[in-house]
């Protein structure tokens, strides 16, 4: 389905631009919604409030799917609600079927924070398979002069600013309810409130 996905700016596009039209899972336009608008007038549009980007990347994936365990909701009351590493693993006496539960709702954190791709290699069979089932692209693993750090974040460190989708590329989009760049510096992807991959809207906040 065409549709117009509109906000108050396109992170990194020029001056002006404010929406993106995806047709299918591609982009086919970026620009001002008055432009893009009658370029494509039957299309549906979804209206945002703050920054449209390009999907996020997150390189520790393996490192946050294979070494962190994501508590489920039912074990709150006694692990918590954060990721868990370290020595802090060491009671839970972890198996590939809990490895991959864990994986699926990491998985769903990161769409939570704008990622629509991953990078890197995963040892674990069951994370592979979740992985695999989330949607979310796989990338080979990339070199890192600086190494972030492990993070649902894939803005938090040192990296490149958040740039505009491109045009005839994947309809992959990240939008954070922020006002302008420098805000989504200090507060990061966490502020994302949807998340669309391949054009399709896999997160929204509530």
């Amino acid at each position: 389905m065409l549709t117009i996905h509109t906000a108050d700016a396109v992170l990194g596009a020029p001056d002006g631009a404010d929406s993106v039209a995806v047709d299918g899972g591609i982009v086919v336009a970026v620009g001002p919604y008055e432009r893009v608008s009658a370029a494509f007038p039957a299309a549906r549009v979804r209206r945002w409030s703050g920054l449209i980007g390009r999907g996020l990347v997150n390189v520790t994936a393996p490192e946050l799917l294979e070494a962190v365990y994501h508590p489920d909701p039912r074990e709150a009351g006694t692990l918590g609600t954060e990721p868990l590493s370290g020595t802090a693993l060491d009671p839970l006496a972890l198996d590939d079927a809990r490895w991959g539960a864990s994986a699926r709702r990491g998985l769903q954190r990161m769409l939570r924070h704008g990622t629509t791709a991953v990078a890197g290699t995963f040892t674990r069979p069951t994370v592979r398979t979740a992985v695999a089932r989330s949607g979310l692209r796989l990338l080979p693993p990339v070199d890192r002069d600086a190494w972030p750090p492990v993070s649902l974040d894939p803005l938090a460190g040192p990296g490149a600013p958040v740039g505009p989708p491109a045009v005839e590329g994947p309809a992959d989009l990240a939008v954070f309810g922020v006002r302008d760049a420098a805000e989504l510096a200090a507060r990061g992807a966490g502020s994302c409130v949807a998340t669309v991959l391949g054009g399709r809207l896999l997160f929204r906040a509530s």
